[in-house]
């Protein structure tokens, strides 16, 4: 869960520090007193996209930092680490993010600089935040086959990863089937420049890591007198009268001489031996390699020369020799299949329809995993609608799956296998199914999303569930049942929740309040957590929505108790 966030000169926030606990944390607070920037905030941190215009007037930057503490050992945040190099230690990670007053982004994860798309690799394993543009997302049809292979996301994500294989190869096929069927006048201009390449590579006749080799002596040409110098200098300090090697001996030669006296004098003078004989050795190999030395300009001309012709090759066909050849080798094998058209447009044929026989058996494994979590989603589905009153609701998962009696060549695999699925509701009884998009109310859609959020806390590993301001345009009984359902789903994970429902706070295990303070000419976000009598006097505020009266605290007290002798269920 969520355990520290803390914020800095973000937005109207000056400097602040927010303590999360287990259960349900509820925000609230006036219009505009920045509780929607604590969100922004945690969106950023898991990843989201940035803005300088999140950093506060007159900063240099905006930091925020989030403690989330993971006692489950088995949660996928510890695979994350691994997978990403990133040590997870005392059940701890830490998420950071800086906006700089320019533009520049910096994350971390536990003190390790990381990219932002690794950033959001964590946040999304970390954070699942919904808010009113998310319920949106139901309105796309494209978005419901995502949700439901959420919903058995082990059976179905290891189905759909072995179909994904073949779905590649497939179209990698196909792409090449394409591009070599094309019309003959495109083919024999491409036929004409890969011909010329090659021609123009094999006059060149290179080398593997000829370049390396062509650099290396260049730089021993053109440093001919220094390289000279430095070992005639080390040849002359040793070799010679008066010289290293002869004080060396003269070293030994006292040790030796006296050696049967001190078993200290033993062992030193063989090691002095050993020592000279190896610098004697190394003086022959200096004398002898200085001897093969020579200036050769017209040498260094060619390799000029030679290494001006790559650098030529470099600029159209790679960064180096070796790619050079690896491309070399490519555009030959392409070349002999343009020749050759017919033969591989027949054999790469044959190769798609073994392709598409395994990936179609692997879609349909996929459609039928789908089939049966469809089945169960439903039924979960159906149970959870009923206690938002939407007790004569009618949710269905149309599949429009491709008939399966056809022909090979006539399936239209996709990345999501055969099926196009959409969500149908019928809010109202006797009223036909119709697409969700066409027949849900704004709230009705929040309702439905809640019911899935209720569903999928239980089958992800998400830490913390962020809701924000998902109850607006509901009041009444359905406000009730939609901060029951926010609790229930608290049991699974932690929740925080952006609320104007005074049936949602008092359901609350934390509330805080957001306001906003004026100091020295800024105003700045507060938050603070409040205590039974403050908690009260803040729902009679939610109630009333301007002065407190003595009927609105007995409500809200009413509210509490109520709300308790829910949880105690």
């Amino acid at each position: 869960m969520l355990t520290e966030l803390s914020i800095r000169d973000f937005a109207i926030i000056d400097n602040i520090s927010i303590t999360f606990n287990e259960g349900l944390t509820v925000l609230t607070g006036e219009t505009g007193a920045g509780k929607s920037i604590i969100i922004d905030a945690i969106q950023l941190l898991a990843g989201g996209r940035g803005s300088v215009e999140y950093v506060r007037h007159e900063a240099k930057k905006a930091e925020i930092e989030g403690l989330f503490s993971i006692d489950d050992k088995n949660h996928p945040i510890y695979k994350k680490g691994k997978q990403f190099g990133i040590e997870i230690q005392d059940e701890q990670i830490v998420l950071h993010r800086t906006i700089t007053a320019n533009g520049k982004s910096i994350c971390r994860v536990n003190s390790k600089l990381v990219t932002l798309a690794i950033l959001r690799e964590f946040g999304k394993t970390l954070i699942d935040i919904h808010s009113q543009h998310e319920t949106q997302s139901l309105m796309d049809p494209e978005t419901h086959i995502n949700l439901l292979d959420l919903y058995d996301f082990g059976r179905i994500s290891e189905a759909k990863e072995e179909y994904k294989i073949l779905y590649d190869k497939l179209s990698t096929l196909k792409k090449r089937y394409r591009n070599l069927s094309e019309n003959e006048q495109e083919m024999a201009h491409r036929l004409d420049l890969l011909e010329f390449q090659m021609k123009e590579l094999e006059e060149a006749d290179l080398s593997p890591d000829e370049d390396d080799a062509l650099e290396e002596e260049r730089s021993s040409l053109v440093n001919f007198e220094r390289i000279y110098t430095a070992l005639q200098d080390a040849y002359n300090a040793l070799y010679g009268e008066q010289k290293g090697l002869e004080w060396l001996n003269k070293a030994q030669t006292a040790l030796q001489e006296n050696s049967t006296y001190d078993n200290f004098i033993a062992q030193r003078a063989d090691e002095i031996s050993n020592h000279y004989f190896t610098l004697e050795e190394l003086t022959y190999d200096l004398s002898n390699h200085i001897e093969t030395l020579q200036y050769n300009p017209e040498r260094l001309n060619e390799i000029e020369s030679r290494l001006s012709e790559i650098n030529r090759l470099k600029k159209k066909y790679g960064s180096t020799v070796n790619e050079i050849l690896e491309y070399m080798a490519k555009i030959e094998e392409e070349i002999e299949e343009i020749t050759n058209k017919d033969s591989h447009l027949t054999k790469l044929a044959d190769q798609i329809n073994e392709i598409v026989k395994d990936a179609y058996l692997e879609a349909k494994q996929l459609h039928d995993i789908r089939k049966k979590a469809s089945e169960s989603l439903v039924k979960e589905i159906h149970e959870e609608l009923k206690g938002l009153y939407l007790e004569k609701a009618s949710f269905s998962i149309y599949f429009n799956t491709l008939d399966e009696q056809k022909n090979y060549n006539e399936i239209n695999l996709h990345e999501n296998g055969l099926d196009t699925i959409h969500f149908m509701i019928s809010t109202n009884l006797g009223e036909p199914l119709k697409e969700l998009s066409k027949v849900a109310s704004g709230g009705e859609l929040s309702r439905i999303m809640l019911v899935l959020k209720r569903i999928f806390t239980k089958h992800q590993g998400v830490t913390s569930v962020i809701f924000d301001e998902v109850d607006t345009g509901v009041s009444g009984r359905v406000a009730q049942a939609i901060a029951e359902k926010i609790y229930q789903i608290s049991t699974n994970s932690q929740v925080l929740c952006i609320t104007h429902l005074p049936q949602v706070a008092s359901m609350a295990d934390t509330h805080k309040l957001i306001e906003k303070k004026e100091k020295h000419n800024r105003t700045s976000t507060m938050v603070a957590e409040l205590k039974a009598e403050q908690q009260i006097e803040e729902i009679s505020r939610m109630i009333t929505g301007t002065k407190l009266t003595k009927a609105a605290k007995q409500h809200a007290k009413e509210m509490l108790n109520l709300a308790s002798a829910f949880k105690s269920k």
